[in-house]
């Protein structure tokens, strides 16, 4: 696409990051510059009587709060599990999606995403009644004589990873799919004919060739999933220390709104660095 339509798109794309990206962020940067007061909004105006008012307290509070900290490093930390464990049901899974013959391809995509239709409140209060101490999980093991007592799943790091996991492997699997399916067969092929196993044409050819795959799935997962709060409210109990619970926390229950929106604005910092890496990455790649 060239000439004018071109620029409309770029120019569509860019008001559209502008209005619901851009704009909310500048929001929560004024807030976290401001201090917090009993009133409506419940923080000071950044101008008043003329001058510029900036509160820097709030970000001094952030990096002098042992309870922040541990929120961010939690989160990262379980998105980063959960990221790596995606990636291993995922990248199997799309590149059994790639054998499927064309013809079924549409109908296996369609099965694989399928579940995902459905509100991810609702799975995620399925996965809850099937982890739980009398629910089917447990059951099953405790018939099959493996467990004297029922798994404590719910309530820990384990059910976080598994509701993470679960809810966003649809995002690791199709960029995954996507760039397997462009790699040309004939090249597995060839290293076949020259006498390389399945396994070491996988790691030599295919798993190169889907590294932009694997890098666009690993962001897709790992970014929302670091600031997910209703999974680790459901199925991680409340003493989870997660950054999304943190700020739902300090928005609604403390009205700490300035404070909130420093952690708001340090968290999307801590997210675009491996965004501008992988970036720089396929730069790099293509120069």
């Amino acid at each position: 696409m060239t000439g004018p339509g071109r620029r409309i798109v770029i120019g569509l794309a860019s008001l559209w990051l502008a209005a619901l990206v851009l704009g909310p962020f500048l929001v929560a940067l004024k807030i976290s510059v401001a201090e917090v007061v009993l009133a409506q909004p419940p923080f000071t105006p950044l101008v008043a009587d003329g001058r510029l008012r900036l509160h820097w307290g709030n970000y001094q509070l952030l990096f002098g709060d042992a309870l922040y900290i541990e929120s961010y490093l939690s989160s990262l930390r379980l998105a980063g599990i959960a990221t790596l464990i995606a990636l291993a049901i995922g990248l199997p899974f799309a590149h059994a999606l790639t054998k499927v013959p064309p013809a079924w391809r549409p109908l296996a995509l369609t099965l694989a995403v399928l579940p995902f239709w459905t509100s991810s409140l609702i799975r995620i209060y399925a996965w809850i009644g099937i982890l739980g101490p009398e629910g089917p999980l447990n059951t099953a093991l405790g018939r099959l004589g493996l467990i004297d007592a029922p798994l404590q799943v719910l309530n820990t790091d384990l059910g976080i990873v598994t509701g993470l996991v679960y809810c966003y492997l649809p995002f690791m699997v199709l960029p995954l799919y996507a760039s397997l399916a462009r790699i040309d067969p004939a090249l597995v092929e060839a290293a076949a004919d020259l006498g390389a196993r399945p396994a070491t044409s996988f790691f030599k050819i295919t798993l190169p060739l889907a590294l932009p795959g694997i890098l666009a799935g690993c962001l897709l997962v790992f970014i929302p999933a670091t600031g997910e709060f209703v999974i680790p409210d459901l199925m991680g109990g409340s003493d989870t220390m997660m950054i999304g619970k943190t700020l739902w926390t300090e928005f609604f229950n403390n009205r700490d709104w300035p404070l909130a929106g420093a952690a708001t604005v340090l968290l999307v910092a801590l997210l675009v660095i491996p965004v501008v890496l992988v970036e720089r990455r396929g730069v790099d790649r293509h120069a």
